[in-house]
């Protein structure tokens, strides 16, 4: 059993949204701010690092090796612990080399040396790196520990809730949701970060919860992992302007824009899983919705 390393600020607080709840028919509407974990600018991926840089530690490495997008939250957060530990930091990112604002701003600001993998696939790309390798998204079955946690601060801190509605991409956080709350109590929305999300996440459970029995809405991913949809851009501006909660365009706005589609229970929480920088890394990602 790895025991995990401190990085966050837990337990992340827990905020009643009832204007955005009324707005949308709910009987009670909550946000569990993980934006709100403390490292590096926050996120769902401070609680996977916790256990992930235990076991780079444990193994005697002194450089971390990660790979994500070009706006990751993942490798800037795997940037920021190692800094935070003392650890070489090396991100694949998908692509070639462009501007470095949104989070490629913060991998540079943390020291992360930055390799474009260019047409090569991001896993054959990292294999020419020294170092020890955190997984996509920090997520393996040693890292959704960090979610079971966050569900029981949620059971201590709500206590009654029909689902938790989260942001699914390498599938690790819901993971450790479901291995707490059961799958009928956690809605994952697929955000198109992986082909077949519901094998993704059973298998982190080690085939514990079999895929058909999770609860996964695909209806959002829309054109892509990276690409904007309408429903998106709507939900950002819906949590902006009733509740002042800003979200970011891949994860956390697919998600809300599922809970307005509707259909997922009367008492919600909603899992904040933080990328607000990413928000910040994308061309034409203005809102121009109208005000609720």
């Amino acid at each position: 059993m790895i025991e995990p390393i401190s990085l966050g600020s837990w337990p992340t607080p827990v905020e009643s949204a009832p204007r955005l709840g009324k707005r949308l028919g709910l009987d009670a509407l909550w946000f569990k701010r993980d934006d709100l974990s403390g490292l590096g600018g926050g996120g769902n991926k401070v609680r996977k690092l916790e256990y992930t840089c235990a076991q780079a530690v444990q193994s005697g490495a002194d450089t971390v090796i990660t790979s994500g997008g070009p706006q990751s939250n993942h490798a800037r957060l795997t940037a920021a612990a190692a800094a935070r530990l003392g650890l070489r930091c090396v991100l694949v990112l998908a692509g070639t080399d462009r501007e470095h604002r949104g989070n490629l701003l913060l991998d540079d600001l943390a020291g992360a040396e930055i390799r474009w993998a260019g047409d090569t696939p991001l896993a054959e790309a990292v294999e020419k790196e020294d170092g020890f390798v955190i997984p996509f998204g920090g997520s393996n079955p040693t890292s959704i520990a960090g979610y079971a946690a966050c569900a029981r601060e949620l059971k201590a801190q709500v206590g009654d809730f029909d689902a938790v509605v989260v942001a699914l991409g390498s599938g690790g956080t819901m993971a450790g949701l479901v291995a707490e709350l059961g799958p009928e109590r956690v809605v994952g929305v697929d955000t198109g970060a992986v082909g077949d999300p519901a094998a993704t996440v059973s298998a982190l459970l080690g085939g514990a919860v079999a895929a058909g029995d999770l609860r996964i809405d695909r209806g959002q991913v829309g054109a892509g992992y990276a690409a904007l949809t309408d429903a998106v851009r709507d939900a950002l501006a819906l949590a902006a302007r009733t509740e002042g909660i800003f979200l970011d365009p891949t994860y956390t706005g697919r998600a809300l824009a599922s809970l307005i589609a509707g259909g997922h229970g009367d008492r919600i929480v909603f899992l904040h899983t933080g990328g607000l920088p990413g928000l910040f890394g994308h061309p034409g990602y203005g809102t121009r919705a109208t005000a609720p």
